[in-house]
């Protein structure tokens, strides 16, 4: 199948959506929960038609299309989401290449879709099976992630939850980047090309 720039740019928007959420969490314990809820669906939309279907509509992307926008390139604000960017596609390369953890986490987000029967997504105990998903497994891959924010909030169970979740909500996005053919010389090469097309989805949603 021929991906495009679209496609590059939706997936790629997801990771900085999860990773900005991660930022907005750590620093103040909560963000808008539309936005969170479409982030995290996206871990359990795993037969998607199309790339959009993964976050539902481009609306829903908003936040990551002007994060590629203002905090990629930019040192200042993006230092940070660039670090944990770059964090969540080396735990993803790993993830990739290890079959058996591949296999486990594809086991556990059935099991997430299965308690989704039982729970809202972003109820207590949902975030907490997200988080512990991502501490069982994608977590033991690499160097631990270091969430910088208020040392207050990071201490509250719920914020770690949805920290954790984020982080693969992140890594959902990492692999969705793969599989419509996102390579590093797109990063490299690629991204005025992307930064164009985020501003062709903003300017219509």
């Amino acid at each position: 199948m021929a991906y495009t720039v679209y496609d590059r740019t939706i997936a790629f928007a997801g990771i900085c959506q999860a990773v900005k959420l991660v930022q907005e969490v750590a620093r103040n314990g909560n963000c808008d929960n539309d936005i969170l809820a479409a982030t995290l669906n996206s871990i359990v939309e795993t037969n998607p038609s199309n790339t959009i279907a993964v976050y539902g509509n481009e609306a829903n992307l908003r936040m990551g299309l002007e994060s590629m926008i203002r905090d990629i390139d930019n040192s200042s604000s993006g230092s940070e989401i660039t670090r944990y960017l770059v964090s969540v596609m080396a735990l993803e390369r790993k993830l990739e290449s290890r079959r058996d953890s591949m296999s486990q986490l594809g086991d556990r987000i059935d099991m997430i879709k299965r308690q989704r029967d039982h729970f809202e997504l972003l109820d207590e105990q949902m975030l907490s099976n997200i988080a512990s998903v991502y501490l069982d497994i994608i977590s033991p891959l690499g160097p631990r992630i270091q969430v910088s924010g208020t040392p207050a909030q990071l201490q509250q169970p719920h914020v770690q939850h949805k920290v954790r979740a984020l982080l693969l909500a992140a890594v959902r996005g990492a692999v969705l980047w793969r599989q419509v053919g996102g390579k590093r010389r797109h990063l490299l090469f690629g991204r005025k090309q992307m930064i164009e097309q985020a501003k062709i989805l903003l300017a219509r949603n």
